[in-house]
């Protein structure tokens, strides 16, 4: 059994100190690589927790000089970024680090990307060949994940969403990638129930996702598949009876889904992405609504790899439809719908989140393709 008290380094893919009370260690880190002005970005939520409150005073106690940015939108859109681009030069700050969960540190990674290229931002976008342009230096970046679900600290890419259209841009580039990770588990100890089970439900998605990409890297599939063991054995004490060791591999898992899904995700997120575009849906929740849908439908054709799942998450039956019914089992456990009306979405919104869907940039990797009339009846049937 492993001993989560104990502060371990993994170099993989950046610089990770994991461990209970890591968080110590920051303001040392800081002056040792010479840097006294950060720019700490986060959310409004996460601005006013105690914990945060602490990290700040640890590092004013070390005679740093700290600015918080927080103005930012559950779903990061471009003007929060430019907001944040602002305060680091109107502060002058000499380094970013995101605290929180996926809004936080997209947007951390969109201003460090912001700072010193000075194109409209939505040229970077990846999608349409942008990362070219990503060709001066970056301010220092160091990453401290609140929540277990989305990775993004280990992340080298910010989704950020247009102002108007909403619509999801991707900024990508390996000079985003932070140059070191202080994953505390205990920074997630007091995350209410709801948070824990929808950003888990993220984080698993991420490696069930990543594990059937159609593209071929068995390196990712060996971390998904860890990733996916990991979460079975933790989530739900995680939510209901959160302890130590159940917060760390929550962390984690997460971590290793964040990794393993530069192999690709799929039809899942692209059914997720749009509620949060259209309706604001949490991002977890969304996922974790859909997560027994997209699956069933990617059974036929990956039958192998569902009963490596299958057997990974320790079912009774080793097929896809185990699978499937696991996944609808553990949304109940967790207290999630297992039904998009109770996500609130509406009959009349299935046709334009359809066509959102289609648009989406995440189902291109998915091991069998997804039409328009696939979207409509996954989510449908969802309904």
């Amino acid at each position: 059994m492993i001993d989560f008290n104990v502060i371990r380094q993994y170099n993989f893919p950046t610089t990770i100190r994991f461990g209970a009370g890591v968080i110590k260690e920051l303001p040392g880190h800081l002056k040792s690589a010479g840097l006294s002005r950060p720019l700490l970005v986060t959310d409004p939520v996460v601005a006013k927790l105690e914990f945060f409150t602490g990290v700040k005073k640890s590092l004013e106690a070390e005679g740093i000089s700290v600015e918080v940015f927080s103005d930012i939108h559950k779903n990061p859109v471009k003007s929060d970024v430019l907001k944040g681009g602002d305060a680091f030069a109107a502060a002058d700050r000499d380094s970013i680090i995101g605290i929180g969960g996926g809004a936080a540190m997209d947007v951390a990674r969109a201003i460090v990307l912001r700072v010193y290229h000075r194109r409209d931002l939505f040229d970077y976008d990846d999608l349409i060949g942008g990362d070219q342009y990503v060709t001066e230096d970056v301010p220092y970046f160091i990453t401290v994940p609140t929540t277990s679900g989305t990775g993004s600290e280990v992340g080298r890419s910010a989704i950020i969403s247009e102002d108007d259209t909403h619509r999801k841009r991707i900024l990508f580039s390996p000079k985003l990638l932070a140059k070191i990770v202080y994953a505390d588990p205990l920074l997630t100890m007091d995350l209410p129930p709801f948070v824990t089970a929808a950003t888990g439900m993220d984080a698993l998605t991420h490696n069930l996702e990543a594990y059937l990409a159609k593209m071929v890297h068995p390196m990712c599939e060996g971390i998904a598949l860890e990733g996916i063991d990991l979460i079975t054995q933790s989530i739900v004490k995680a939510v209901h009876r959160p302890d130590l060791e159940s917060r760390s591999k929550m962390m984690i898992a997460s971590l290793m889904g964040a990794v393993a899904f530069q192999k690709g995700l799929g039809v899942v997120h692209s059914l997720a992405h749009p509620m949060s575009s259209l309706l604001d849906t949490h991002h977890g929740l969304a996922n974790a609504v859909n997560l027994p849908y997209g699956m069933r439908f990617n059974i036929g054709g990956c039958e192998a790899k569902f009963r490596k799942i299958a057997r990974t998450m320790e079912l009774k039956d080793f097929d896809g439809e185990a699978v499937v019914e696991r996944l609808f089992a553990l949304n109940k456990d967790l207290d999630l719908p297992v039904r998009l009306r109770d996500a609130g979405v509406k009959e009349e919104h299935l046709d334009t989140l359809a066509d959102l869907a289609l648009a989406d940039f995440a189902h291109p990797n998915n091991p069998k393709p997804v039409r328009r009339d696939d979207f409509y009846k996954l989510y449908k049937e969802a309904l």
